[in-house]
């Protein structure tokens, strides 16, 4: 007993009462969300698309609170410290993505009517095969998503509590939430999801403003980083209107770097490998070019983003969710830059740390710069944005993946004959598999930054569902023979060149002097869209184009679904398990 007592003892010392207040209201109002909303999850199509009756609001808010993930909340701020002006990439192509959706897929895909995306290749290809080919893609985007979510619990929860390691809040969070998940389903997590994203907007922009307001804003800041004014560069925080920050740390980017276009982000591999600052910006461009591809075309390829647009009650419903939820993030990605601006001013110790002491925990930090009761005050809510974030992300992504192989893989390919019932129960075991997966790739990536593995988990999508959701939609010569080899061939090589990269980072394989050697090859795996993306649309053209005679017999039927206006009364649900209790 005593034994045991010295951990806890270590675990808890040193809490802030004020931080863990805040944080712990918020996985509490979750979880008591979760369990009121599961008594009204009671057929699968509550626990697939929510009864297909959720309101452009409620949904618009939703899907901002599941995108809105740890990434956005704590890992872009952590990028603007760490890497300068290259990383506002990230905010601007994530809210870019969704316009997309909105011109080209949210309303035919919610006309089609299905419960999950291999829902959607398997019927509109009539082929059983693609949804096998479907399913392995969401999960492969989906644990290459959770693993960030699971490095923003760790970080927040090891901000919390000192002494907690990083992999006992992974543990943690991961059980609260795959436990919400299971007992509610798609059902249950969508007034979670809205109400968080408004938690989280509430917790980024009230602690900044009031940071500001001490410390100068934002424009006196920028100021003093980029070098135009040395008199700033001073031990202090203020003085009269003049901004002033502490030194920088031995590990952080010189201000001519980090207020370049082309910085540390986009450079890294340039300057491992020796080359001088003008031979390195060709590299620098296709950096940046392959990430924007990433991020526009990876948001609208992401499975668990585009699965909520069947709760939507129609097409026209799907097209004004995804305006307003271009707003909704729009104005949210505002304010994590700023944290980073000033977080490099203020607290430059964080550069000379790593993992989940380092950048990425800037939003956690800065507000209690504030100091007193009030900066305690201003962390706390900072923090439970944070839960909120990688909470409502995690959720979304176990709901989709769960999908997957309680729908997909056991009530369409093992068992179709289930029932509702078995495949409910079905559901709740595929939660619990899915989130122990999560937790345990999430426990491995402490060294890796947050938003650099949301862009991988893009580069995926952007290079497998992406391709096979723009063409399906479009192009009605498209074949299951060329939609499955774009697909396979683009994604795979995708998923190939990330998994080496994480390999190489995390130091399982020791490819330094390579990629010294080659920074030309580490680019193209860092960021491969640029190549992947074509490659799977190229080889979807060309295939099927070789294989023109296997175009769906009732492709101009199907082409009229997903296009005409509902108006016309020719939209039919693929899935129609409310009706007839069986499914399609």
């Amino acid at each position: 007993m005593h034994a045991l007592s010295l951990p806890l003892a270590s675990m808890f010392g040193g809490v802030d009462p004020w931080i863990f207040s805040f944080s712990f209201i918020t996985v509490v109002v979750t979880v008591w969300m979760g369990f009121r909303s599961a008594k009204t999850s009671k057929t699968a199509s509550d626990f697939f698309v929510a009864g297909r009756s959720v309101s452009v609001g409620w949904n618009a808010s939703a899907i901002s609170g599941e995108y809105l993930s740890a990434a956005s909340f704590m890992g872009v701020a952590g990028m603007v410290m760490s890497s300068g002006y290259d990383a506002l990439w990230y905010p601007v192509c994530y809210a870019c993505g969704y316009l997309f959706l909105l011109l080209f897929i949210a309303g035919p895909l919610r006309r089609f009517g299905a419960y999950t995306i291999p829902d959607f290749a398997e019927g509109r290809f009539d082929s059983p095969l693609f949804r096998k080919i479907a399913v392995c893609f969401v999960l492969f985007i989906g644990f290459f998503y959770t693993m960030p979510q699971m490095k923003g619990a760790g970080t927040t929860l090891a901000y919390i509590f000192p002494g907690m390691p990083y992999w006992g809040g992974v543990v943690l969070v991961g059980a609260v939430i795959t436990l919400n998940v299971a007992l509610g389903g798609m059902k249950g997590i969508t007034l979670v999801q809205a109400v968080q994203y408004w938690i989280k907007m509430f917790a980024i922009c009230v602690p900044i403003f009031v940071v500001m307001s001490v410390y100068g804003f934002y424009g006196k800041h920028l100021a003093a980083n980029d070098g135009r004014d040395p008199a700033a560069l001073v031990a202090g925080v203020t003085a009269g209107d003049e901004v002033q920050r502490q030194p920088l740390t031995a590990k952080a980017p010189a201000d001519t770097a980090w207020i370049s276009p082309f910085g540390p982000l986009t450079t890294k591999a340039a300057k491992a490998a020796g080359l001088s600052d003008e031979a390195a910006k060709p590299y620098s461009l296709l950096y940046t070019y392959s990430l924007i591809i990433a991020l526009v075309c990876g948001t609208a390829g992401l499975p668990h983003i585009l699965v909520r647009f069947y709760t939507n009650p129609d097409g026209v419903a799907a097209k004004k969710t995804t305006m307003w939820v271009m707003i909704l993030i729009g104005v949210f990605y505002v304010f994590p830059p700023v944290f980073g601006v000033i977080g490099r001013n203020l607290m430059p110790e964080l550069y000379a740390a790593t993992g989940a002491k380092g950048t990425d925990k800037v939003v956690l930090e800065l507000p209690r710069m504030v100091g007193g009761l009030w900066g305690s005050i201003l962390s706390g809510i900072t923090c439970a944005g944070a839960f909120a974030a990688f909470m409502s992300t995690f959720s979304g992504l176990l709901v989709s993946m769960t999908g997957a192989l309680a729908h997909d893989v056991y009530g369409r390919i093992l068992r179709p004959k289930s029932t509702p019932a078995e495949r409910m129960f079905m559901f709740k075991v595929s939660a619990v598999i899915i989130g122990a997966v999560a937790i345990a790739l999430g426990s491995q990536v402490e060294q890796l930054q947050i938003n650099f593995m949301v862009g991988q988990a893009f580069a995926i999508a952007a290079a497998s569902y992406f391709p096979l959701l723009f063409m399906s939609v479009w192009w009605r010569g498209m074949t299951m023979q060329g939609a499955a080899t774009g697909m396979l061939g683009g994604g795979l090589a995708a998923l190939a060149c990330t998994t080496i990269i994480n390999l190489s980072d995390l130091k399982v394989v020791n490819l330094a002097e390579f990629w010294k050697a080659n920074p030309l090859l580490r680019i193209l795996c860092e960021q491969p869209a640029i190549w992947t993306v074509p490659l799977a649309i190229g080889l979807m053209i060309v295939v099927s184009k070789l294989t023109a005679v296997r175009v769906p017999a009732d492709i101009r039927m199907k082409m009229l679904v997903l296009h005409a206006p509902e108006k016309l009364g020719l939209k039919q649900e693929y899935i129609q398990e409310h009706q007839t209790g069986m499914g399609h």
